[in-house]
């Protein structure tokens, strides 16, 4: 995956028909109506949320990110599951340059819409060009679309005030293609150097515990 992200593949650079998508999913996303407006800050005084609200339903966020063309994919379901997720990677595979790619990468976490080698076997099946690599159990915080999640919930969801569903769903696609019109790829920092050099240094420090531990 890091490999991926610096435009490489098994040792070889990535060609001009070979792309990498990351996706995930936001799940839950509630619509809580409030029963004030909340107030923006002002001179000496920090923002006001009302505290009491009426939920309004929940929804998941689906969405995709081109790590190297900084090109976005998003959508709303009920909730998420295999099936929405299979309509997101639908949405992105059944465009161009993907339909035609020579491979797109796909890099997912190990959620239960996505996880195992039943899924691998489902969408690499449904779509040979298409390459599913998942992250390791717990390595969430290394998918890049994670990043992008994380703009959402400051620049959309906090505070929380939307009156339904609705308000919710179209103020998360109008945040999205705002978004995109501005995007550039990541400045993503940390490379397999890097993550050999973690590993060795944890390696190190369990050996100094077991030696602590058996010296006492």
């Amino acid at each position: 995956m890091l490999d991926l992200y610096e435009g490489r593949w098994e040792g070889e650079a990535l060609g001009e028909g070979e792309y990498v998508i990351s996706a995930d999913e936001k799940t839950s996303i509630q619509a809580r109506h409030r029963r004030h407006a909340s107030q923006p800050a002002g001179e000496r005084r920090p923002m006001r949320v009302e505290h009491e609200y009426e939920r309004k339903g929940a929804l998941a966020y689906l969405a995709a990110w081109d790590v190297h063309r900084a090109k976005l994919f998003g959508r709303c379901e009920p909730k998420n599951g295999i099936e929405p997720f299979g309509r997101l990677v639908d949405e992105v595979m059944r465009g161009e340059p993907y339909a035609s790619a020579e491979r797109v990468f796909w890099i997912v976490d190990n959620g239960s819409s996505h996880r195992g080698e039943a899924c691998v076997k489902r969408l690499e099946g449904e779509w040979p060009n298409l390459r599913l690599i998942h992250l390791p159990v717990h390595a969430s915080w290394l998918n890049q679309i994670e990043i992008y999640f994380s703009v959402v919930q400051r620049k959309v969801l906090t505070p929380n005030g939307f009156a339904d569903l609705e308000v919710l769903f179209e103020r998360l696609i109008a945040f999205q293609k705002r978004y995109e019109q501005a995007a550039e790829p990541f400045a993503w920092k940390f490379t397999r150097h890097d993550l050999d050099g973690l590993l060795s240094r944890l390696a190190e420090h369990e050996l100094l515990a077991s030696s602590s531990v058996a010296a006492a």
